[in-house]
């Protein structure tokens, strides 16, 4: 009974605001999400024009990428645990505010240097939203067909962004500058920052863990060693004493770090997970699909714009068939969830990655863009079908108080796939191009000390035309032709090695992923039907 119109709530009326709270809370992870991807998929298409205006090299590129990731793989573990103990929606926040700020820097930058220092404080805002955003959502739907819908919108948000994004970098650094790029940031993280503080529920972790401070400075050192050697390694030579030594160093942080976490009470890796296969399936599938086709970007990007001479809105359009069907793919993947084992999933999508990069590779000089479009169609149906998967499963195969932990551990493997694989692959583009320039130019100066190592990098980073200045007049048409079928020589290796570390994921997925230990809604057991008597009784 009322009193003047007036009656207390309901549980209808809980019921309904538990839903607005729950829908706003997958708001603002998906608008944070996209944001963070849209900032990745932009800067693709920029690098060339970000090379030009800050007279950036090759490993400047690579750094680009590699100080965002760095500092987001080294740092979103102990976010997670800070998040677990200060509050998830206080985190999220704080890591919103972090990278809108250091996107205004990015765009401010005036050097290499101060961009890709700003792109690690970026990387660090990152982590801190990456290591609460899907546990934001686990905390709000629960496991099965209702977290299955929301993974799927997550995974569309993903879509959205890749897909979108190459042309909103094309058209912005076509027509206003590379620098809007990141000043289109700004009013996203303030849109998200307020639905954050107005519409999100504050949660924590009551057990949460103390933070491994030592921990984190033996992972994220090691990291670093590791990716440094990497992108030095052809200018400095793989058998120099520095390039040994940072391997070394690298190797022994590592093993510390191991050492350290089964040591301390309150490890930020807690290495016992991994005795669960769902658990290491999944961190490995999510590794390979970015150390292989989210690394290889880089190295397209580079190809489309800077050999084939695509502006960057032309080399973003080209990029649609491959987002586009990673949109359309990621719903339908989450209302699979609940139908298809996981592992299936995960093993054909990885598998349809693979299968397009080996589509995409085998480029020939003559060859114009359409030679990738098999490849980005079927690699962007892949892709579409295994990010909701390892976004749900990452969340599912640990008790929910354990949700912020876990999603930290996925976003690591997913970082430092990118990290290390940009890393990686370069290093091999670059020593597989000078290989094949020397064997194009034998006997000649351009097969003598460095200058085939600074031919093939000059063709990747779009500075060949300057880089051909100093060769001499007599050989410079030949030096062109070596260092861009250097290039092209370097690009085909990296891809068909992408594709063999896509197909080794789903091998793994299939193998070690399995469904008894995700944790899925519990389905009600079917009354058994009353006993009969009489003469009709079965």
């Amino acid at each position: 009974m009322s009193f003047h119109g007036w009656a207390p709530p309901g549980p209808r009326d809980e019921e309904s605001g538990f839903v607005e709270r729950k829908w706003w809370t997958l708001i603002a992870v998906s608008v944070a999400t996209f944001m963070l991807l849209l900032d990745i998929t932009v800067v693709n298409v920029a690098l060339p024009s970000i090379r030009k205006d800050l007279n950036a090299s090759f490993s400047d590129l690579q750094w680009v990428f590699d100080a965002y990731t760095l500092t987001l793989a080294a740092l979103v573990l102990t976010a997670g645990s800070l998040a677990d103990r200060l509050g998830r929606r206080r985190a999220f926040a704080a890591g919103l505010v972090i990278f809108t700020a250091a996107s205004l820097f990015c765009a401010l930058a005036q050097n290499p240097t101060m961009l890709n220092l700003a792109r690690a404080v970026q990387g660090v805002g990152g982590a801190v939203m990456f290591a609460v955003s899907l546990a934001l959502v686990a905390q709000e739907f629960p496991a099965g067909r209702e977290r299955g819908t929301a993974m799927g919108l997550y995974g569309a948000t993903i879509g959205v962004a890749v897909a979108v994004g190459p042309l909103i970098g094309g058209t912005l650094t076509d027509s206003l500058g590379w620098e809007s790029i990141f000043y289109l940031n700004i009013p996203i993280g303030v849109a998200a920052l307020v639905v954050t503080y107005t519409r999100l529920r504050e949660s924590r972790d009551p057990n949460a863990t103390r933070v491994d401070w030592a921990g984190v400075a033996a992972f994220s050192c090691s990291l670093f060693l590791l990716v440094l050697a990497l992108v030095r390694g052809n200018a400095e030579g793989w058998s120099s004493p520095l390039i040994i030594g940072l391997f070394a160093g690298a190797a022994v942080l590592m093993a510390l770090f191991v050492l350290i976490e089964l040591r301390v009470p309150e490890p930020m890796l807690p290495l016992g997970l991994f005795q669960r296969g769902a658990f290491t399936g999944v961190q490995l599938a999510a590794f390979s699909v970015s150390g292989s086709l989210f690394a290889l970007f880089l190295y397209t990007t580079l190809y489309l714009q800077n050999y084939l001479r695509l502006t960057p809105f032309q080399a973003g359009v080209r990029y649609l068939p491959i987002t586009l069907l990673s949109f359309f793919v990621a719903p339908i993947a989450g209302l699979l969830l609940s139908r298809v084992q996981a592992r299936f999933l995960l093993g054909v999508g990885l598998a349809a990655v693979g299968t397009g990069l080996l589509l995409m590779g085998g480029i020939d000089p003559d060859d114009d863009w359409t030679t990738l479009l098999p490849g980005f169609l079927v690699a962007g149906a892949g892709v579409g079908l295994i990010n909701p998967v390892i976004a749900d499963v990452a969340v599912s195969v640990v008790p929910k108080e354990k949700s912020g932990m876990a999603a930290g551990i996925n976003d690591t493997f997913r970082q430092v796939g990118i990290a290390v694989g940009i890393a990686v692959w370069g290093a091999i583009l670059v020593a597989q191009g000078v290989n094949k320039v020397r064997s194009l130019a034998p006997g000649t100066p351009l097969a003598e000390d460095g200058r085939p190592r600074e031919l093939v990098e000059s063709a990747s980073s779009g500075d060949l035309e300057q880089a051909l200045t100093f060769v001499p007049p007599g050989v410079r048409d030949l030096a062109s032709t070596a260092a861009r079928e250097g290039f092209l020589s370097g690009l085909n290796t990296v891809i068909f090695l992408g594709a063999l570390l896509s197909f080794a994921g789903a091998a793994l997925a299939l193998w070690l992923v399995r469904e008894h230990e995700i944790e899925r809604e519990a389905v009600p057991p079917t009354p058994e039907p009353a006993a009969r008597s009489g003469p009709d009784a079965v």
